[in-house]
């Protein structure tokens, strides 16, 4: 997801899609340790989504 469409979520649903990213991360780094991920950019796109997450969280926390 982008910054944008994230930033239209309200808090609630912020926290649900970090869980869900976070979740899909373990599931990821999984398939990577057992070489099933074929794809090793999901890995790196996962985490800058919960990064962006984060950063929208700490910024409505701070306003």
């Amino acid at each position: 997801m982008t910054s944008k469409e994230l930033r239209e979520l309200d808090d609630a649903k912020l926290v649900e899609k970090l869980t869900e990213s976070r979740q899909e991360l373990f599931s990821l780094r999984f398939k990577h340790a057992t070489a099933q991920l074929e794809n090793t950019r999901e890995l790196g796109n996962v985490k800058k989504t919960i990064a962006r997450i984060l950063t929208i969280q700490q910024e409505r926390q701070g306003a």
